[in-house]
């Protein structure tokens, strides 16, 4: 969904969407399961910056909620994550900050995005925000045992003998110091 300035001059974008699951990109090991609605308000700010220039910002309110899956950082099972948000949101055209050189910035615009030419996309805001939500790092349970390094079989499912029968050749120089050290 395309969210345009020239929209909002009237009156505010009442908005309730749903973003059917593989529309939005989010990361290799994230994908949504099944649609996600997304509902919200899409305001127009204008910012007087002197007498004759006027930049045209969009405020987004919405909140979401949809189901995800994710793979486990161990063993790289899919872990289900139910997730949900809100976010209030400030965007200002591209073209608004692009003055060559450098100028200082109060604390509250470092809180703005940029949306280009064409307007703001909905889902753009929606994939980062999710991305934002989401976990740093998903176990599929605390004591997660991971894959082997060497035969990669997950070894919470089934143990392997590869410990057993291999050893690091970089452990054979030190292999006879054990007994040397006991005389």
């Amino acid at each position: 969904m395309l969210i345009t300035p020239l929209q909002l001059e009237q009156e505010p974008l009442f908005f309730e969407e749903s973003i059917a699951s593989g529309v939005i990109d989010y990361q290799l090991d994230t994908r949504q399961i099944g649609p996600m609605p997304v509902g919200g308000r899409a305001d127009l700010l204008l910012e007087h910056r002197g007498p004759q220039d006027t930049v045209s910002d969009i405020r987004l309110r919405a909140g979401y909620k949809g189901d995800f899956e994710v793979l486990c950082a161990r063993c790289v099972e899919p872990v289900a994550v139910p997730l949900a948000g809100s976010f209030d949101l400030i965007f200002r055209p591209e073209s608004a900050d692009a003055e060559a050189g450098e100028r200082a910035i109060t604390e509250d615009e470092t809180e703005i995005g940029y949306y280009g030419k064409s307007g703001l996309l909905l889902e753009d805001v929606v994939r980062e925000q999710v991305l934002l939500t989401l976990p740093g790092r998903t176990l599929c349970k605390p004591d997660c045992k991971g894959l082997c390094p060497r035969c990669g079989q997950n070894l919470n499912v089934e143990t392997c003998h590869c410990a057993e029968t291999a050893v690091d050749p970089r452990w054979n120089a030190l292999a006879g110091l054990a007994g040397q050290l006991e005389k």
